[in-house]
């Protein structure tokens, strides 16, 4: 810990958040150095660290690097106590090899860039319906990873498999090879690549089933919290559980971080990128933003495209004024985020009771 002598003015604070600890610093008005100093990530250290904070003068915000991630609870904490939090981004390559790499210096760096104004973004206060909507999408997505390769490993065994195995199961549609190969009997002599084979298929397509019907609980579960979320959202043209529960989770407990929506479309990827040059004047696809609010967004367009009249009129009218697919859509996409941005604006803010937030506050 080092530290030096200060007056007690207004003062701002950075953290660099790791796993198991937490390291503070805190800089004057003026930006000098003034202590820094390392915390365990428990309760009682981040009840620690922001006393220790505020002592050394009127904390005026933190900046902390990782508030999805390491920083999470430490957010959650500093904001149930009055604290402004800040998200600030790790430094870029080319900073931390001028300037060095380790935790004090990461600290410091985080609330050089808040008190210069470098880092503004309000983290997502991850204590509402929407934080139980992201976990529990997490937990299905990975369910639908292991059904889709358990069906990969059940076609590239049959490709190989013995003719007298594979023949049987040829033009099967996925569900009755999936049922046909959950009833194989393999027999207790596994010796031989017959049976061996059939013993595999059998576990693959049971393990097929076992995410299908987990996938099938999750769907049950998310689908009347994502309704109680944002009923608006669900109101959408083409706009589905799965789409709007991403969205949501994108977009975090607090949609009112994002000022308008124009940041909302940053945060998905699809405000329009300028990429003219001389003579020529167009506007090309952001590739940044959060990707998967991106994905969610091409598939409600995809939707629109095939199903709705007016997309469609929208689509054959560009199509004749020379614009090509790719930028017909990034227009759509941009034209649904506004609609979203809308919805999410007019959601409910129902918040999660965290009694454990008090006694560090």
């Amino acid at each position: 810990m080092t530290s030096m002598t200060h007056g007690g003015s207004q003062i701002t604070g950075g953290v660099d958040t790791h796993g198991l600890t937490h390291h503070a610093a805190v800089v004057d008005p003026l930006g000098r150095h003034l202590a820094d100093r390392e915390f365990p990530a428990t309760v009682a250290g981040y009840r620690d660290l922001l006393e220790w904070m505020r002592s050394h003068g009127t904390l005026a915000a933190v900046g902390v690097e990782g508030t999805g991630a390491y920083g999470a609870e430490l957010a959650r904490v500093l904001t149930a106590a009055g604290t402004t939090v800040v998200d600030v981004d790790r430094p870029d390559r080319k900073t931390r090899r001028m300037r060095g790499k380790s935790d004090p210096i990461d600290a410091y760096a985080a609330a050089t860039a808040v008190l210069s104004g470098r880092a503004t973004g309000v983290p997502k206060s991850r204590d509402g319906v929407v934080e139980a909507v992201r976990v529990l999408r997490v937990a299905r997505r990975s369910a639908v990873k292991a059904r889709t390769q358990a069906m990969n490993q059940i076609r590239g065994l049959l490709v190989s498999a013995p003719a007298l195995l594979r023949e049987p199961l040829a033009g099967l549609s996925r569900t009755e090879l999936i049922r046909t190969l959950a009833r194989l009997r393999p027999g207790d002599d596994l010796s031989g690549p017959v049976a061996a084979t059939r013993a595999a298929l059998r576990r693959l397509a049971r393990r097929h089933q076992a995410m299908d019907e987990e996938i099938t609980q999750f769907d049950t579960e998310i689908g009347p919290l994502v309704k109680k979320a944002a009923p608006a959202l669900l109101e959408l043209f083409g706009v589905g559980p799965e789409s709007a529960g991403q969205l949501l989770a994108s977009a975090g407990d607090n949609p009112e971080r994002m000022r308008s929506e124009a940041a909302f479309a940053h945060l998905a990827g699809v405000a329009p990128i300028p990429a003219s040059s001389g003579r020529t004047h167009r506007h090309r696809l952001n590739r940044g933003g959060d990707r998967a609010a991106n994905n969610a967004l091409h598939t409600i367009v995809l939707v629109r495209m095939r199903f709705d009249p007016r997309t469609r009129a929208y689509v054959e009218r560009r199509t004749k004024e020379g614009m090509s697919k790719k930028d017909i859509m990034r227009c759509l996409k941009r034209f649904v985020a506004r609609e979203v941005y809308r919805a999410l604006a007019s959601a409910p803010t129902t918040q999660i009771t965290q009694p454990d937030l008090a006694p560090a506050a």
